[in-house]
């Protein structure tokens, strides 16, 4: 495959990608959404069913890979896809992470606005700077419509919760997930993989928000930056580099893994 399939393989399937995992978020998150409180059981199945959708659309073109840790594990691999195609992958991946947060933000650009201005949101003008002052410091209210935070911030700990979920992900894409010249997702390898993340939220979910993925964080979490959202706040750029490392660092592991117990 070429560079230009490549690039735009992954463009459109990580956009894809985030358009309908982070759409999953906004409809349980937004007021005047009509899925609103669906809870986390929605999340999780809308997020496999985001990844089956977009593997499926960019397989032809680029492997799907759709996550620069899936992009190195298969750079590490024995036989894997040369490192001179490591840069194509994320560069498309992270392009459209950002195009699929943007596509959120329009579909949901009423509810967004309804949210953000909302008293019980973001609270009485009488305190509101106080609040604005908190939030800047930290998470905005919509932050995790895009990106992902910790329930509880243990850097350590939020880091291992990543590598782990990582792990399961990459080894299952690795053993299973390939076509035959082992350097992307095949018809089945799709449907096994959605099913994969979606077991990783509901077991390994609710500590981080399962990043799992640095393009999917770290693009949205780029988006949510600069997009003119009333009372936002911050985009806590602190945790920023938990999903990104983390993600890595377990794709390396389970190739490592893969490397000496399946090739």
């Amino acid at each position: 495959m070429s560079s230009s399939d490549i690039f735009i393989g992954e463009t459109i399937g990580t956009a894809i990608l985030i358009l309908l995992g982070g759409g999953v978020c906004a409809a349980v998150t937004l007021k005047a959404s009509k899925a609103r409180n669906a809870g986390w059981l929605a999340i999780t199945f809308g997020w496999g069913f985001a990844v089956l959708t977009a593997v499926y659309t960019s397989a032809p073109l680029s492997g799907a890979h759709l996550n620069p840790a899936v992009t190195l594990a298969l750079a590490i691999k024995k036989d894997g896809i040369p490192w001179s195609d490591v840069p194509v992958y994320w560069g498309g991946q992270l392009l459209g992470a950002m195009i699929g947060a943007a596509l959120v933000w329009i579909a949901y650009y009423g509810q967004f606005h309804a949210h953000l201005t909302d008293k019980e949101i973001v609270g009485d003008p009488a305190t509101k700077a106080k609040a604005v002052e908190a939030r800047e410091k930290g998470a905005g209210p919509v932050l995790g419509i895009f990106s992902t935070g910790p329930e509880i911030r243990v850097p350590w700990q939020n880091t291992a919760t990543e590598v782990i979920g990582t792990m399961v992900l990459v080894l299952a894409v690795l053993t299973q997930g390939l076509n035959g010249d082992g350097k992307g997702l095949g018809t089945l390898g799709a449907l096994i993989t959605a099913l994969v993340v979606v077991s990783i939220g509901l077991s390994l979910g609710g500590p981080t928000g399962y990043a799992i993925n640095p393009a999917r964080d770290l693009g949205p979490r780029i988006v949510h930056s600069l997009l003119p959202l009333p009372n936002k706040g911050g985009s806590d750029w602190g945790y920023a580099w938990i999903p990104v490392a983390g993600p890595l660092i377990g794709a390396a592991v389970a190739a490592g893994i893969y490397n000496v117990a399946f090739a």
